[in-house]
């Protein structure tokens, strides 16, 4: 074998990054909160020990929580970006080529020649001591074996945080011991398709007739069951893939009934993706507005969007404020508390063709333009120093609750850590 796949995952990403910085946390069981404290998105060992159930709301685990101590983070979302950051770039020592599958995974090609446990050893020790990141390494002749290796790696009891799986014996192991429903790529409805058929293991998988396979899961599970058998079927992809969407969606620190409190924040979420958008060198063809209550509160529930094709891309703040309030307009009914609001952005082309949307038009051309001076301006001062248009209650119901977000260690210049 000249070439084998490392899958390296972060493990606990988001506690992990708080740990950091913060090493109280250390032994402790923690869970970090979403937007608004609404619900747990990530746990420590310690705390899914304790039973916390991931994604639940945080009120359902709060007496869990308070019983045993549970140390509670705020989601910061700019340090874990700049974390993921760190990580990836330590992984571009080891591998010329390096594929970033999400905030905290990627694979990477490593040297069939040289021993794989050791190379992968090696990436978990010195990524923990350049960035101090724990990450558990899976090492296979595809990525979807890759997948199974690390998840192994990191709940095998004893295990070094390392597994090679290039080996026939500890595949077969591997692959027995794991359900289905936990292969990569496999949904609900393929589990129940297998399942029926008596296939309840990633080995029965690997072992089931080809031209069933292809018949009952197409040739997405087609490629799935030959990935377990060896076959490599998804290279990798070491240029990202071009964004299909931006969204920006926020529950509210408080319910709010008014249309005026969501005209600002459908505003200011409308902004948001833009300056993604831009970020991106993108521009968005549609637009889609929706405003949702709390399932979980009593009283009347709702939820509705409405969505635009644009005549033509845009990338500026102003239009799609226009067309997100215009939307919101359509949706709104009185009588409901509101707990959420988003704006997303789709139909994404490179902005660049911009420049032939409408010959001549020159009030689209100086928007950009001030755009341009308005991103740049809030690069160098901080986010929010410009912005088109002053919302009425900026520190009103829409904002988000983070009461327990931990600094910007890396990202902000009055946060960095002192060592007196």
């Amino acid at each position: 074998m000249t070439e084998a796949i490392a899958l390296i995952d972060c493990n606990d990403f988001y506690v992990s990054c708080e740990r950091v910085f913060a090493p109280r946390l250390l032994g402790r069981p923690v869970v970090v909160l979403s937007n608004n404290d609404g619900c747990v998105i990530s746990r420590s060992d310690e705390a899914k020990r304790l039973g916390i159930v991931m994604g639940a709301p945080y009120f359902k685990n709060r007496r869990v929580i308070e019983e045993h101590g549970v140390a509670v983070c705020s989601s910061n979302y700019e340090l874990y970006a700049d974390m993921s950051r760190r990580v990836m770039c330590a992984l571009q020592e080891f591998s010329p080529r390096v594929e970033i599958y999400s905030i905290d995974e990627a694979f990477a090609a490593l040297d069939g020649g040289r021993g794989l446990e050791g190379q992968g050893l090696e990436i978990k020790e010195k990524v923990k001591r350049w960035t101090g990141i724990p990450v558990s390494v899976g090492i296979a002749q595809t990525k979807t074996l890759a997948k199974l290796a690390a998840r192994h790696a990191r709940r095998s009891a004893g295990s070094p945080g390392v597994l090679d799986l290039t080996g026939a014996a500890a595949q077969a192991a591997v692959l027995e011991a794991t359900e289905v429903r936990e292969v990569w790529g496999i949904g609900p409805s393929y589990a129940k398709v297998l399942k029926e058929a008596g296939i309840e293991t990633a080995r029965g998988l690997r072992d089931a007739d080809r031209s069933w396979v292809r018949r009952r899961m197409t040739v997405v599970g087609a490629r799935i069951a030959e990935e377990l058998r060896g076959v490599r079927c998804l290279p990798l992809e070491e240029c990202p893939r071009a964004k299909r969407s931006v969204t920006c969606s926020r529950s509210f620190g408080e319910l709010t009934g008014s249309l005026e409190e969501l005209r600002d924040a459908v505003a200011f979420y409308a902004g948001r993706a833009a300056e993604r958008l831009r970020r991106g060198r993108l521009a968005a063809s549609v637009l889609t507005v929706f405003i949702l209550t709390d399932r979980y509160a009593a009283g009347p529930q709702y939820g509705n969007s409405a969505t635009y094709e644009l005549a033509s891309p845009t990338d500026t703040t102003g239009e799609l404020a226009w067309w997100a309030q215009r939307g919101l307009t359509q949706i709104y009914r009185r009588g409901h508390l509101y707990k959420k609001a988003g704006v997303i952005l789709n139909g994404l082309l490179p902005a660049g063709s911009l420049s032939m949307r409408l010959h001549g038009d020159e009030r689209f051309e100086r928007a950009r333009r001030a755009m341009r001076a308005a991103d740049a301006l809030n690069r160098r001062h901080g986010r929010g120093t410009v912005r088109c248009g002053l919302p009425r209650a900026p520190d009103g119901r829409w904002p988000t609750n983070s009461l327990m977000r931990s600094p910007g260690y890396t990202t902000r210049l009055k946060d960095v850590l002192r060592v007196a």
